[in-house]
């Protein structure tokens, strides 16, 4: 692959101190669960009224007039929801202004043991439809991005999957097929509340994985196997294609642009995950005693096979920027990261168990500095269900991001700057070093199907410090950004 050749161009030197666009995270979980029994929450005697729908049902179209119904008889659910947002940076940035983006999810799914009496399993297949622009590409330049649906316009599948069950009380269960890891793995219960990427699929997967991972809007061929050792222990371990674009070059959502790529000669991506969950599965409560401060804390391993390239040298030794390099970059084979998750419930009201305190946190590293944008990612936040009493569905959270660039790449900059590299006599050109945002949101529940969220995030020292297009000898200015979201399940 070739590099950063020796030309001296502003615009190379430019774009070289940007991120790569490639972070992407979960898009927002569906406001209610996929009702698997097909029966709408306002259906009585198989009947419905779609004006008690607009106030009771976890769908806005209840039971679409007898179709969930109807489908279910042959255990098929279908849930569609349409997430839009406009977010817009008030100070700092490229430069100010505002985008609306949205993301429409379609869920299919068959439960074999009501449609032909197998047990325990669970077909699953999901589109996205993408659309509008991304307010972190346009205007921040950041790399934690605001909005963890920001992706190319597309209409793409996005997984394609059976899960079967097995052993006694389903005590394992295996998936077999194109699959999205965050949904599984790295997550957080209390961060999905949050609006930025990073509270998704983190940074340092999203930077360091070979085309971002395979996470929305992208997915990948793989097994998973998850088994539960104990009510509380739980491992998860999977095997998935190593890249989830059919090569390296290029943008990896153009390369997979209708997500039917399935990749299956670009490596291997192996994740494996410990689980502890208290109280767990089967826990017993008794009468009398309060109700238990939960938790669920996660250790975890990611290795990928796939090549990758340096962030600093060429493959004759000299940094890419040294006019002496032959340009071509420095190659690599594999790359792993380790993480820690938790997620703990700090209060509980004894006279009403819906109003609680939460906190959460997340840590990943990436020890190989050479081969990594980023060296290491952390998450960290409280959240506060129902902070006005009787709006037991509305939750309000506080929350900081933080992305530490790797040594490489700080030091391929200072190259940059030390060969002549960057515009004019180079010495104000920034070093790029870390970045760190904070956010508060409320998530507002109009309707069981209709979610309002207006949310805030303020983000310190865009994309690490890179420099402004605008006036190339100072970084991008510290940015304040106001949006907000909703969230509509038919």
């Amino acid at each position: 692959m070739i590099g950063w050749r020796r030309r001296g161009i502003a615009l190379v030197a430019l774009a070289a101190c940007l991120p790569s666009g490639r972070a992407h995270a979960a898009p927002p979980p569906l406001a209610a669960p996929i009702n698997l029994t097909g029966t709408s929450a306002t259906a009585v005697g198989g009947r419905t009224n779609f004006l008690s729908n607009l106030n009771r049902s976890n769908y806005m179209l209840g039971d679409l007039f007898g179709v969930r119904t109807f489908l279910a008889r042959y255990g098929i659910s279908l849930a569609v929801q349409e997430t839009s947002e406009v977010l817009g940076n008030v100070s700092g940035g490229i430069h100010k202004g505002a985008d609306y983006d949205g993301l429409t999810q379609m869920i299919l799914q068959l439960n074999t043991d009501r449609a032909f009496g197998w047990h325990g399993g669970l077909f699953n297949a999901s589109a996205l439809q993408i659309h509008g622009r991304n307010l972190s590409a346009d205007n921040l330049g950041t790399i934690q991005t605001a909005s963890g649906i920001e992706a190319d316009r597309a209409t793409r599948l996005w997984e394609l999957w059976y899960d079967q069950k097995f052993l006694d009380e389903d005590a394992a269960d295996i998936k077999i097929g194109q699959q999205s890891v965050d949904q599984e793995f790295i997550t957080s219960a209390n961060a999905a509340l949050f609006v930025n990427t990073m509270f998704g699929w983190p940074a340092v997967p999203s930077y360091d994985m070979p085309g971002g991972g395979p996470a929305y809007p992208l997915s990948a061929p793989g097994i998973r196997l998850r088994w539960r050792f104990t009510e509380a222990l739980t491992v998860l371990t999977g095997v998935f294609s190593g890249n989830p674009a059919p090569n390296r070059d290029g943008d990896p959502q153009a390369l997979n642009a209708s997500g039917t790529s399935f990749p299956l000669d670009t490596g291997t991506l192996v994740m494996t995950e410990i689980q502890d969950a208290y109280p767990g599965l089967g826990a017993m409560e008794y009468p009398g005693a309060g109700a238990p401060l939960g938790h669920v804390y996660k250790l975890g391993f990611w290795y990928d096979s796939d090549g990758v390239d340096d962030q600093r040298f060429g493959n004759d030794g000299l940094p890419l920027a040294d006019p002496a390099s032959n340009g071509i970059t420095r190659h690599h084979r594999g790359n792993f990261g380790v993480y820690g998750v938790f997620d703990q419930m700090l209060w509980r009201q004894s006279s009403d168990p819906n109003r609680t305190m939460s906190v959460f946190g997340r840590a990943l590293f990436a020890p190989q500095a050479d081969r990594n944008f980023l060296r290491a990612s952390l998450n960290l936040g409280v959240t506060y269900r129902e902070p006005i009493k009787g709006r037991a569905d509305d939750t309000v959270g506080l929350a900081v991001g933080y992305a530490r660039v790797s040594s490489s790449v700080s030091n391929a900059d200072r190259d940059a700057r030390d060969f002549g590299q960057v515009p004019g006599d180079g010495l104000q050109w920034p070093i790029r070093r870390n970045e760190t945002f904070i956010e508060t949101t409320y998530q507002y529940q109009m309707r069981p199907w209709w979610q309002i969220q207006p949310d805030f995030q303020y983000v310190f020292n865009p994309g690490g410090g890179i420099a402004n297009p605008n006036d190339q000898s100072r970084k991008v200015k510290d940015e304040a950004v106001i949006g907000v979201r909703t969230n509509v399940l038919f």
